[in-house]
């Protein structure tokens, strides 16, 4: 079979069932990993979707057939799979998952030891070639083992070492599992707490009857803003596919993004920990270095993704890194994400200030945001250098796209990593400059 190049993404490998990614596939995955890392053994864990299982089954086998044992970490979330790495040093895992995409995706998220993410550039286009090279794989002599391993009751003691769970309060809290692999995550850490959980579609299935499990969205968040209103609660929070991502939404019903739950985090941790760094993308509200520099510590600018902000979080040894995207990196994590860590750490800084999110957020969050506009354009570099042009007079930088800095006003575009799409987002002062600028901004990349 030949395997179609595009399912090897930035970040991971992930691409539609049957047709781009399928046993066949995992298999020569598996082996090639296996060569690539030269292992004793990898950690593999999976998602609730429906061709999840037979991945594994494959995946695993091309591993034991060059020779290296399986750990078989079962349903787990991918934050799960980063913390087994870690944790119990093995020398690399693997993710089956397509995160937030739709069922009929399905992928690998990839990691060598100390949870050490692959991306293109580091590993995954060397695992790429090898396949292409190879028409037929040899099996080892002495082939790998597969392991059964349940890390459930260690991963929610991880999660829960990052707060004092005696200075939780007794909130209720509608929780929205999305059918996906926080379901089976959340419980083992909420039975610990003092608190009164509403949950919602915490049953793992792969066919996403309820909604996509993708919380960026807030046409997502419907269910869980219904469900908010109808039991009076303080506060909700969704997760996503595989659970390492997190959003929470305040009494009121409104979605807070990631840059601020960033901020959140970052204001607890100096706390705690002043003078400390802190890592966010360029995405990011200015709220969120703001607050750092209030708070003592020092704020670091860096491109989006987590193959990017994991390698520039050990160079400056930083305690924390946020996306608005909802990813969050835990220095005491192995540098790796965790959207249940991030949801304890949140929940312990309220409890603590004892306030209402949404009066916490209208407190360190002046400005206003457009959120990410998608456009399908021709040629991407010609609309970023005509946008360029137009904002001549602003302050300038391409570390990731192109991010042009006014007094009241900021904007990035920069493209998607998967599609021919330039993503804007831009934030200012008040709404009248912010939908000025944006309009002028959009009649350019769509012309």
């Amino acid at each position: 079979m030949t395997v179609d190049p595009a399912i090897f993404k930035a970040y991971d490998i992930r691409g539609t069932y049957p047709d781009q990614i399928n046993g066949e596939i995992a298999y020569k995955v598996g082996y090639a990993l296996a060569g690539y890392l030269n292992p004793k053994a990898i950690a593999v864990g999976r998602d609730m979707r429906l061709s999840s299982n037979e991945l594994f089954e494959n995946l695993a086998r091309g591993i034991c057939d060059y020779g290296v044992d399986v750990i078989d970490l079962g349903l787990i979330s991918t934050d799960g799979l980063y913390f087994a790495v870690g944790k119990f040093d093995f020398d690399g895992g693997v993710m089956i998952t397509a995160s937030h995409n739709p069922k009929q995706y399905n992928g690998l998220k990839i990691c060598r030891k100390n949870a050490i993410p692959l991306s293109g550039g580091e590993g995954l286009n060397d695992i790429l070639k090898t396949i292409q090279q190879n028409d037929k794989e040899s099996k080892s002599p002495v082939r790998g083992n597969i392991v059964r391993r349940d890390i459930a009751d260690d991963y929610a003691k991880h999660c829960l070492s990052f707060i004092d769970s005696f200075k939780v309060k007794p909130f209720k809290i509608v929780m929205d599992a999305g059918n996906g692999m926080a379901g089976a995550t959340l419980p083992p850490v909420l039975d610990k707490l003092p608190i009164e959980t509403i949950r919602l579609y915490f049953e793992l299935d792969g066919n996403f009857p309820n909604h996509p499990a993708s919380p960026i969205e807030i046409e997502n968040l419907k269910d869980l803003q219904a469900a908010i209103a109808k039991h009076k609660a303080d506060f909700g929070v969704a997760f996503d596919g595989d659970a390492d991502r997190m959003f929470l939404m305040d009494k009121h019903g409104n979605q807070v993004g990631g840059d601020m739950v960033t901020a959140l985090v970052s204001k607890s941790l100096l706390t705690k920990h002043p003078a400390e760094t802190v890592l966010y993308n360029l995405i990011c509200s200015k709220a969120v270095p703001q607050l750092v520099t209030k708070m003592g510590g020092t704020a670091i600018r860096t491109r989006v993704g987590h193959a990017l902000i994991k390698p520039l979080m050990k160079k400056h040894n930083a305690i924390f890194g946020g996306e608005h995207s909802g990813h969050f990196y835990f220095r005491d994590n192995w540098f790796a994400d965790s959207g249940l860590i991030a949801f304890l750490v949140c929940l312990e800084l309220l409890s603590v200030e004892n306030r209402p999110l949404d009066e916490m957020i209208k407190e360190i969050d002046p400005y206003v945001r457009s959120g990410e506009i998608n456009s399908r354009v021709k040629s991407i570099p010609e609309k970023i250098e005509q946008v360029s042009r137009a904002f001549a007079d602003g302050e300038q930088d391409r570390m990731d796209g192109l991010t042009v800095q006014y007094k009241d006003f900021w904007f990035n575009l920069r493209p998607s990593n998967t599609e021919p799409l330039l993503r804007l987002n831009a934030e200012a002062d008040n709404r009248d400059v912010l939908d000025k600028r944006t309009k002028q901004l959009l009649d350019i990349i769509r012309s």
